[in-house]
């Protein structure tokens, strides 16, 4: 991944351009508080937003998107289906759900939520089909662990593009990261500041004179120099400007192997072998 700045892409396997940096919508609310996150982060350059249809706020980042008057090709669009709605038939089904809620005719990206057992290779078949439709411009999943990917291609005629999980120092998954990478699969960070956690490390509190940048700046800058798309979440105008602001300063080798030490195994969010949801 070669870093420029906030409009930087990274090619996925497919040789579609995705920008590696983003706005998380997570627990943003459906309404203004998501319209105006999502105004502010365009307005700061953003140009890559990742809701789901389990966040029930797809209007709302339809509704900024078209509030922009930021040509739709230049914004990109991720999406993910559901657990209740894996299998073949429920999954293009709620696909189209999700284009109608946010108001396009396209994805730039759909993913599988979880990995839910004995539907997602069903539900894979599903996005298969609909990237050969071309309603989708790549597809690929979230929070699958190697042994998910390995039954996933099993079945599978397409690799997954993307997956999308759980990356912060606390866990950073070297196995799963390499993984990916073997298989030509981009990853993709969620809950990179581990929800407000990271700013307790003192380790990364340490780095914030040496480079002149706040904690959550040096952790994003971190997961770029890894190779990794993140996408912090913010409703925050100030948060979200700050989080962009991580493309004038390189973290040394030294340092990010520092950075690497604090690894815990530690999951903020839920396992993907043991989830009930």
């Amino acid at each position: 991944m070669k870093i420029t700045d906030i409009n930087g892409t990274v090619a996925l396997a497919n040789g579609v351009e995705m920008p590696y940096f983003g706005l998380g919508v997570f627990k943003s609310r459906d309404g203004a508080e998501v319209i105006n996150a999502i105004g502010w982060a365009l307005e700061a350059g953003y140009r890559h937003i990742d809701t789901a249809a389990m966040y029930e706020n797809e209007n709302g980042v339809g509704e900024a998107v078209k509030r922009s008057h930021i040509n739709r090709k230049e914004i990109w669009l991720t999406s993910k289906v559901w657990n209740s709605k894996q299998g073949y038939d429920s999954t293009i089904k709620a696909f189209q759900e999700t284009l109608n809620r946010l108001g396009t005719d396209y994805l730039d990206l759909y993913l599988i939520h979880w990995p839910v057992k004995q539907k997602f290779t069903d539900t894979w078949k599903a996005l298969e089909t609909l990237y050969e439709e071309g309603k989708v411009r790549a597809i690929g999943v979230s929070n699958f662990l190697e042994h998910h990917l390995d039954e996933l291609m099993q079945t599978a005629k397409i690799t997954p593009m993307i997956n999308q999980y759980e990356f912060h120092p606390r866990l950073i998954q070297p196995e799963l990261l390499q993984k990916c990478r073997s298989m030509g699969i981009q990853s993709e960070a969620w809950s990179p500041l581990m929800q407000g956690e990271v700013f307790e490390i003192k380790e990364l509190q340490k780095l914030t004179n040496k480079y002149n940048k706040n904690v959550a700046q040096i952790v994003l800058r971190w997961n770029l120099q890894k190779g990794v798309i993140t996408i912090p979440k913010s409703v925050n105008k100030e948060r979200i400007i700050s989080n962009s602001q991580i493309f004038d300063f390189v973290i040394s080798d030294d340092d990010m192997k520092e950075i690497d030490q604090l690894n815990r195994h530690h999951r903020i969010g839920a396992d993907p072998d043991n989830f009930d949801f």
